[in-house]
C-alpha cells in the first residue's frame, strides 16, 4: 500500500479496548488499549513514517494517543480536543442492544444521546477539524494523520465528502483500521476505507 499521493488525510481508528471488544459505547470514558490493541498499534509503524506527514493530530483520549505513540508518531503528535469521541451521555458504557431495549428504534446518527451530543454538535466539531486540516494539503508533504474514534471519524469522513453528519451511518468503521481521505478530479473522495491494520503492508 502506498500513502504517497498528494492531498491525503490518513485516518486511524485506535486499537482494541476492553469496551470496544465487548461492544460498549465508549465516549468520554478513558479506557486504555488492551495488549492486542497495543500490538495492532505497533503494526502501524512501518505504514506511517513520521516524515510523510505535515501534521499529526490525535484525540485527547488515551486509546487514541497510545495508538499514535505506538505507531511511532508520538514526537509529532498534537492533541485536538475536537477529535474526542461522541459524548454518549446517558448511553455511555451501554451496548446497542441495551440501548434498543430502552429506546426502540434509536439511531445515534439521527437521534443523538440524552445528556450527550447531537449529530449536529459532532458535525460542528469535525468541521473545525477539517478547517484545520485542509491547509496542510497544500504544503510539503501534503498529507496529515488523524488518530481518533469510530463515530467521530465516521462523521468526519461524511463531512469530507459533503454529506450531513447523519451520513456517518453509511460508513462502518472497525477498531484498528486505516482509512484515507483524498480527491477525485479535485473533489473530496474516499480513497480507502476501513482497512484492517493486520491486512495492510507497506
Amino acid at each position: 500500500m502506498s500513502l504517497h499521493t498528494e492531498g491525503e488525510i490518513v485516518l486511524v481508528r485506535h486499537g482494541e479496548t476492553e469496551w470496544s471488544r465487548t461492544g460498549r459505547h465508549t465516549g468520554r470514558t478513558d479506557r486504555p488499549l488492551t495488549e492486542r490493541g497495543r500490538e495492532q498499534a505497533r503494526r502501524l509503524a512501518p505504514l506511517l513514517p513520521a516524515g510523510d506527514f505535515a501534521l499529526v493530530l490525535s484525540s485527547p483520549l488515551q486509546r487514541a494517543r497510545q495508538t499514535a505513540e505506538l505507531a511511532g508518531l508520538g514526537q509529532r503528535l498534537q492533541i485536538e480536543p475536537d477529535l474526542a469521541e461522541w459524548d454518549y451521555g446517558g448511553f455511555e458504557g451501554l451496548t446497542s442492544d441495551e440501548i434498543e431495549a430502552q429506546v426502540p428504534g434509536w439511531s445515534l446518527f439521527s437521534d443523538g444521546c440524552p445528556g450527550g451530543e447531537s449529530p449536529e454538535q459532532v458535525g460542528e466539531r469535525v468541521d473545525r477539524v477539517l478547517a484545520r486540516l485542509r491547509p496542510v494539503l497544500h504544503v510539503e508533504p501534503p498529507r496529515a494523520a488523524v488518530f481518533a474514534h469510530g463515530h467521530v471519524l465516521r462523521v468526519l469522513a461524511a463531512r469530507w465528502i459533503g454529506l450531513p453528519p447523519a451520513g456517518g451511518r453509511l460508513l462502518l468503521l472497525d477498531t484498528s483500521t486505516l482509512s484515507v481521505l483524498g480527491h477525485y478530479r479535485g473533489a473530496p473522495a474516499l480513497k480507502r476505507w476501513n482497512a484492517p491494520v493486520e491486512g495492510l503492508s507497506q
